[in-house]
């Protein structure tokens, strides 16, 4: 039986998101299911992590498993093993792994070598895990996700990419607003613009934020500065201004729409305050069904024993 890995949202289906979207729901109202008895996941994080690491630390434990941190300061790649190498023992050892790193192609080659389900924690190019969370989110508050309009305001990056494939699969219409000098992959988006025209979504990117937002159910936004790209902090800033979720560029939305965040949020720069905290928002809602997601995600990746 070949393994099941999670790299990114391409090749799930949107009947296997509505499972676990499903799931996620069984496990938040507090199922005692213990399909991860006796089994162990390893954590392996090269970037530092806040929700993540929680969220799958206890949602390995609720599922009855053992969960391993691993950071890359503390095992033998820094002295120089291989990817391959090490990938090989730890499958002696560990059920899964649930990898948070920069490079797609490190992760795929952690894929390649392991013969366990290798998990994307989030890479510079996706972060599948956060956005099934968005879409179990989006669920619960609307009641349905094909039709709605998700406008992901600022820069293109792993989220912009994870939101297009996942919206293109539901049915939704997805649009980015980036800056010219931070547009999204543009592969990715392509491939967002296929699997939208098989489920009835739509996809679309544009430069124009407040163009972007009228009428949109959901406003997106993630922090401008990502790890690794502290040099750039001023350029980005500068750059990326006029794309701040604020009061100004929600009244061009849908009375009711929801605000949305993956956090952590630099209160000021990409959001402003009284939009973090504004009755629309769901940002925190959002990181706490984080748990249950990553309890569905497990689930389907490893199975029962």
């Amino acid at each position: 039986m070949s393994k099941r890995d999670l790299l990114c949202l391409g090749p799930i289906t949107k009947l296997e998101i509505g499972q676990l979207i499903k799931r996620a729901g069984v496990f938040k109202k507090g199922s005692r299911l213990r399909p991860l008895s006796g089994r162990s996941v390893g954590l392996l994080f090269e970037k530092s992590s806040t929700r993540t690491r929680v969220s799958f630390e206890v949602a390995v434990w609720r599922l009855g498993g053992l969960p391993i941190f691993l950071s890359f300061d503390d095992i033998q790649i820094k002295r120089g093993e291989t990817i391959a190498d090490t990938a090989r023992v730890l499958s002696g050892y560990l059920d899964a792994l649930v990898i948070r790193t920069y490079e797609q192609e490190k992760l795929e080659e952690w894929r390649d070598y392991a013969t366990i389900p290798v998990i994307n924690g989030l890479t510079d190019l996706h972060h599948p895990c956060q956005v099934l969370s968005d879409l179990f989110t989006i669920k619960e508050k609307k009641g349905r996700l094909k039709g709605l309009k998700l406008v992901y305001v600022g820069d293109g990056n792993n989220m912009a990419h994870s939101l297009l494939e996942g919206g293109a699969k539901v049915g939704m219409e997805v649009v980015i607003a980036s800056p010219k000098a931070y547009m999204p992959d543009l592969k990715v988006v392509k491939l967002a613009q296929d699997l939208a025209k098989k489920s009835g979504g739509a996809i679309s990117v544009l430069n124009d934020p407040l163009k972007a937002v009228a009428g949109a159910d959901m406003v997106y936004t993630d922090v401008w500065v990502s790890m690794g790209q502290e040099a750039e902090r001023k350029k980005r800033l500068k750059i990326l201004k006029p794309y701040q979720m604020s009061k100004k560029l929600l009244a061009y939305a849908k009375p009711d729409v929801m605000v949305m965040h993956c956090l952590p949020a630099h209160r000021g720069e990409e959001i402003t305050a009284d939009v973090m905290e504004d009755s629309r928002s769901v940002i925190f809602e959002q990181a706490a069904n984080r748990l249950p997601m990553q309890q569905a995600i497990l689930e389907m990746c490893i199975g029962k024993k």
